[in-house]
């Protein structure tokens, strides 16, 4: 008999040890948010149609949608279906830092993958490709780089675009006016006043600026493209459970085709704020990354 209560204590001491281990086995990330109860999201203020506000002031876009699909996932991991969401508008400059000091768990927006950012933070399986480009009032007669000798040209601050045009500059000494602002709404707003004769930024993010215009068809995406940027979601360094949980929710988003639809919702169909469609194909590129999945970042 104490042979059989001996073997009962042990067995049900591995029980309870198998336990404890698997509630601590989430990951510093998961953990967080299962002790905390809510899940921070870092999002963009006016990103169309990516993640954004509308009308109503609610966190919207294409990003946000695909979004929703981890927080799904982190549920159920947790289990806690009554998670609480809560967002947090991020830009070019802070959303490294509020990523690393805990702020924000994950960032749901429009950051392009690059290997010099790995040294800071984790990225999530690619959601988008994007190309640099020109957005131009279409009578500026600017049509690529070469036209912005001696003119102002803005951008955001801490892009990588941001990067490409002040190389750009100096390599091919054009004597740009560079301005940096701190995001979206204000670069465009800089060029519609007349105080730029371009604003480079990524294309799809140019097309959604225009979109915002009181007279959109005054705008067009031109120049020669100089990089590809993959946009992924952001996460913290050293924490492979919660990579893995993220990056499996938008594979079988991908696989399973679910991505054609959401993406048809915001590059072809009208988008708030003023249900201006798109119309931006997906490219051959784009659709073999959504087949498979991958990482890889820009450069």
């Amino acid at each position: 008999m104490l042979k059989n209560i001996f073997y009962t204590c042990f067995a049900g001491a591995l029980l309870v040890s198998s336990h404890i281990a698997t509630a601590q086995s989430l990951g510093p990330t998961l953990d967080k948010i299962r002790a905390n109860g809510v899940m921070v999201i870092g999002h963009r203020e006016s990103s169309i149609p990516f993640s954004y506000y509308d009308a109503n002031n609610q966190v919207v876009g294409f990003s946000q949608d695909l979004c929703s699909r981890v927080v799904d996932a982190v549920k159920a991991r947790v289990g806690k279906p009554d998670l609480i969401v809560r967002m947090v508008p991020v830009n070019s400059q802070n959303r490294i830092p509020l990523l690393q000091n805990g702020t924000i768990d994950i960032e749901c927006g429009v950051t392009t993958n690059t290997n010099a950012r790995h040294a800071q933070v984790a990225f999530s399986n690619t959601i988008f490709l994007a190309l640099t480009r020109l957005l131009v009032n279409k009578h500026s007669g600017v049509k690529d780089f070469s036209d912005l000798a001696n003119k102002t040209v803005v951008t955001n601050a801490g892009t990588t675009a941001e990067g490409i045009i002040r190389r750009m500059n100096v390599d091919k000494h054009l004597d740009m006016n560079i301005v940096s602002t701190k995001d979206y709404a204000e670069s465009f707003l800089t060029l519609q006043t007349g105080r730029a004769a371009a604003f480079m930024l990524d294309d799809v993010l140019l097309s959604g600026a225009r979109t915002t215009a009181r007279e959109p068809d005054d705008w067009i995406v031109t120049g020669t493209p100089q990089s590809r940027e993959p946009y992924a979601f952001m996460l913290r360094k050293d924490d492979p459970q919660f990579k893995r949980l993220v990056d499996d929710a938008l594979s079988n988003l991908m696989k399973s085709g679910e991505i054609k639809t959401i993406y048809a919702k915001w590059f072809f169909k009208p988008v708030p704020p003023k249900n201006i469609n798109f119309n931006f194909a997906m490219t051959p590129q784009l659709r073999d990354l959504y087949a498979h999945p991958d990482d890889s970042a820009a450069y």
